[in-house]
């Protein structure tokens, strides 16, 4: 995996979702810093987001009052575009311009009024959620699509809205293969260089607006779509990290919330280290989950019991790391942290599993292809290798989320054995790719908090017990923080439940969105 903090796939109609750190805006409501220097990463004291006031001020009035034009756009959907401050504390610095897409309400035939507008979000940070919209709006449930205009509003940084760009797409080949095992001094330093010159290509593409693409200033940009779509409240359905985008909101806005759903739930409380650590255990759950179904199957390359599968991916994993691993791509190799890296994104979702495993025995037989192509898969690589802007941004909003969890490899080396005992497979990759947000070229402007959303409407979250990238526990703890949240579990693997795989979860939240009523505090589902 590239050195990219809490960096995991996509929520797509294929697969699951990237996840990315809490944030407080600089100047906005939430704590000030309050990481202990002793520790990095460490958060010392875990203060609540405090909502902002319900009246917009007068500089931010005319954002609030725009009248903007939809048109028709491919697929058969509206799409417009909108202002809103590069800057919410100075408004007079500048605008941004971002882009909405929707699909309007579907005649039932029913009579039943409809509900309003209800905003979809994939996860990432970085994920564009135009583009899920366009993939997935049809396949919702009839009668909620015959009540609700399904809308995708690409975060600021994101997709259609101001996209950062970093790299071309030759250096995101070499970022990508990046030795994320460095062995000695030089490999270090080589792995230094290129957190390095991501970094610097991100600063010197993107320019000011690097510095306003926290979570914070996307969710207030939400509301100011919520009011041009004419909604009192936010409907509001996100997956992955989309969970802590319409948390934050809630935060916010706890009054205008309106039917929240939040699938594969983020802790905004965990600092950047427990955050990495804590994903790194959720993925060898996972790997736990694929190794005893593959010493079942006739066609698993790893042998015939759990122990042996995992202890065959070690010495798999350690084998390419030594000696890069042909293919078939234009003359590619497999290196160690891209065989990683295909092994997690084919975690994220359980039909990804038969192709792991041939992919598995491919490399055991000296061809990196499968895994290679995995890879490419996770980081959106095209087939003539540029890269789209995803995890670009999805590294710019976790660097000014939280402060970075190392600041130096030294800070790395200490943490390996903490991340290797949650992890054994995946942990010294994974925290070894958190290390690109110590060169950030702007100041994190956020701290873990918690988020209680006083006075909200009720908000469903729904945790899976083996979920690779945002582990159960992260569920428990944030519908644990909401004053109205409540837990919907499902008993099963993958990245997130909804729409996915689940009579049971699909059915609650159906009737939620459609009714408003909120299944039972801790329902579990298992199929």
């Amino acid at each position: 995996m590239a050195a990219v903090a809490l960096a995991t796939g996509l929520v797509a109609v294929s697969a699951g979702g990237c996840s990315g750190g809490p944030s407080v805006a600089s100047g906005g409501p939430g704590p000030s810093d309050s990481t202990d220097s002793a520790v990095p990463g460490a958060t010392s004291a875990v203060t609540p987001l405090e909502p902002l006031p319900t009246a917009a001020t007068a500089a931010l009035a005319p954002y609030y009052a725009q009248r903007p034009t939809w048109q028709p756009c491919d697929g058969g959907f509206e799409c417009t575009t909108f202002r809103v401050p590069m800057d919410y504390d100075r408004p007079g610095d500048g605008d941004l311009t971002l882009s909405a897409a929707r699909a309007a309400v579907e005649a039932a035939g029913s009579g039943d009024p409809r509900v309003g507008s209800l905003l979809l979000n994939p996860g990432g940070p970085g994920g564009s959620a135009i583009e899920y919209l366009e993939a997935v709006a049809r396949t919702y449930d009839r009668a909620v699509r015959a009540r609700y205009d399904l809308v995708g509003l690409d975060p600021r940084g994101v997709g259609r809205s101001n996209p950062v760009s970093c790299l071309s797409g030759d250096r995101m080949d070499a970022f990508t293969s990046a030795d994320l095992a460095p062995g000695d001094q030089r490999a270090i330093d080589a792995l230094v260089a290129a957190d390095k010159e991501f970094a610097e290509g991100c600063r010197k593409q993107a320019g000011p607006v690097l510095g306003h693409l926290s979570t914070v200033e996307a969710a207030r940009d939400m509301d100011v779509l919520r009011a041009l779509l004419g909604d009192e409240r936010l409907n509001f359905v996100g997956k992955s990290y989309g969970t802590f985008l319409g948390a934050t909101y809630a935060g916010l806005f706890p009054s205008r919330v309106g039917r929240v759903v939040l699938d594969g739930a983020m802790d905004p409380a965990l600092d950047s280290v427990t955050g990495n650590r804590t994903q790194a255990g959720g993925f060898e759950t996972a790997w736990a989950a694929f190794a005893k179904d593959c010493a079942k199957r006739e066609d698993c390359p790893f042998g015939r019991t759990e122990q042996q599968v995992g202890e065959q991916l070690t010495a798999l994993l350690a084998a390419v790391h030594a000696n890069p691993l042909r293919s078939s791509d234009h003359g590619r190799r497999l290196t160690g942290s891209q065989a990683t890296t295909g092994v997690v994104q084919a975690l994220y979702a359980e039909f990804l599993w038969p192709e792991l495993r041939t992919a598995l025995s491919d490399a055991k037989a000296g061809d990196g292809t499968g895994l290679l192509k995995l890879s490419d898969a996770y980081y959106g690589r095209e087939a003539d290798g540029s890269y789209p802007n995803m995890m670009f941004a999805n590294a710019a909003v976790n660097c000014l989320d939280l402060p970075a969890p190392f600041r130096s490899p030294e800070d790395v080396q200490r943490a390996v054995p903490d991340f290797e005992r949650a992890s054994p497979h995946f942990g010294r990759d994974i925290a070894w790719m958190a290390l690109t947000c110590a060169y950030w070229p702007v100041r994190a402007t956020g701290a873990a908090h918690t988020i209680r959303a006083a006075g909200a409407a009720p908000i469903v979250v729904v945790g899976t017990t083996r979920d690779p990238a945002t582990p159960y526990d992260w569920a428990r703890s944030l519908a644990g923080q909401l004053e109205s949240g409540r837990l919907l579990t499902y008993d099963g693997d993958g990245h997130t439940a909804y729409g996915r795989r689940s009579t049971c979860v699909d059915g609650a939240v159906n009737r939620f969105l459609l009714t408003g009523e909120a299944p039972e505090q801790d329902r579990r589902c298992d199929s």
